[in-house]
């Protein structure tokens, strides 16, 4: 959700939600927590020192609440613990924060009782407790169950929304729901199923996270211009996000992006949409962002090779090979030998090359890096000079490798290969078409 948008939502609802007038001495424990929290809700982008303080008016108020008010004291101590939680990124702030909305939910039947003793109409438990509580656990960091759980509790929650006055105001609850569904998306979208995620993003009109679906789902096709266009939307979009200062309390919340990916991701689809020069330029400011990122420096050699810029590309294989070695523990990188291949294959050195793409089978390698490493050891075998077994092999590797690979020039190996009279014979290579 953007800023304005959120502010709008806010500003409404102060109107729908007048404010306690008295002075803070005469309040009772339930409207001095309101005043307290109104403080943190109403304020887009609520400091550490705003969110802290209001965490320890809540926690003194908690123990004298009623059954009634209880819900809501809770409640409101959980929405600051988790503005803390937000600035500073403590993942144990996000978990109590987390903690204290189960707790206001489970307490919600005290309060339906209290209401209906005084015969006042029933409040289903508000969403926002349901959604909240793993909105928060999933800034905390979890595993792979722990996701899946909450990816649960959100579908569940979503089902039947409900937004009670009493408890928090409706433009609020709205722009709260609206976390949901985003990180629904950002679940599936982990998960590799770009259509479920679109529809979240969709649902969620989340504008970036829409974009960069839409990309993925381009890429995948084929249609590297058409991705490119929608990686650049999401792209810009998140460096605005990121000049914001302070980040608004929501924006905080929702599904994180990461730049270094997202520039690396469209420096590939500019390389294979043909714009070296656009693609270098996206992977300069990946490699800028994050130095260690091993894959940026090895797509940048990819498109500085399309660009004509043999030593550059030579200097980035040589340099992504030594940082994906240093990533590594003890030194046991498939990607960096897959690298350090393509290093030595460049430099025509195919017997050694080869050596390098059999130890990166060797060690563990994300599956697209493999199917890479098998195509590229079979096309060193065939640049050293196999070729009987070493076409039929080529041939066989080449519909699994990545689209980063090379096809057209593994051809003209294979053609050259081919067009020698004597199978195995050594011939000259064929210039290296990048």
């Amino acid at each position: 959700m953007s800023a304005r948008a959120l502010a709008f939502l806010l500003a409404s609802s102060l109107l729908t939600w007048p404010l306690v007038a008295a002075s803070e001495r005469s309040l009772n424990p339930a409207e001095r927590s309101r005043s307290d929290f109104d403080r943190i809700a109403f304020r887009m982008a609520p400091s550490l020192a705003d969110a802290s303080s209001c965490i320890q008016t809540q926690a003194s108020l908690v123990p004298l609440g009623s059954p009634e008010d209880l819900p809501l004291l809770i409640f409101h101590k959980a929405y600051c613990e988790l503005a803390a939680a937000s600035v500073t990124r403590d993942p144990a702030g996000f978990r109590a924060a987390a903690a204290d909305f189960d707790r206001a939910r489970d307490a919600w039947p005290g309060r339906a009782a209290a209401l209906a003793k005084r015969k006042q109409a029933d409040e289903p438990v508000p969403t926002v407790l349901r959604v909240l509580a793993p909105v928060a656990r999933l800034n905390a960091g979890t595993d792979p169950a722990e996701t899946e759980k909450a990816a649960a509790d959100l579908a569940s929650a979503l089902a039947a929304p409900a937004c009670p006055v009493s408890m928090v105001p409706v433009g609020l609850c709205q722009a709260v729901l609206g976390i949901g569904p985003q990180w629904q998306g950002w679940i599936a979208l982990r998960q590799d199923d770009l259509e479920a995620s679109a529809r979240s993003f969709t649902a969620a009109t989340a504008g970036a996270w829409s974009a960069w679906v839409s990309g993925q789902q381009a890429f995948r096709g084929g249609r590297y211009g058409q991705a490119a266009a929608s990686y650049r939307i999401a792209v810009s979009a998140w460096e605005a996000e990121r000049g914001q200062s302070p980040r608004p309390l929501l924006n905080r919340i929702a599904p994180p992006f990461d730049l270094t990916s997202a520039y690396t991701e469209l420096g590939g689809a500019r390389l294979l949409a043909g714009d070296a020069a656009g693609a270098i330029q996206s992977l300069d400011l990946a490699v800028r962002e994050s130095p260690s990122n091993a894959r940026a420096l090895y797509l940048r050699g990819r498109a500085e090779e399309a660009a004509g810029e043999s030593d550059a590309a030579l200097a980035d294989y040589n340099l992504a090979s030594r940082t994906a070695f240093a990533n590594a523990r003890d030194l046991a990188s498939g990607e960096a030998h897959l690298y350090r291949g393509i290093l030595l294959f460049r430099r025509k050195q195919y017997r050694g090359a080869e050596d390098e793409f059999s130890s990166a089978l060797n060690f563990s390698i994300a599956a697209s890096m493999r199917a890479d490493a098998v195509a590229w050891r079979r096309l060193s075998a065939v640049a050293e000079g196999s070729c009987d077994a070493g076409l039929r092999y080529l041939e066989e590797a080449l519909p699994a490798a990545s689209p980063y690979f090379p096809r057209q020039e593994a051809r003209s190996f294979m053609s050259a290969c081919r067009g020698q009279g004597e199978a195995g014979r050594m011939y000259v290579a064929p210039t290296a078409q990048p």
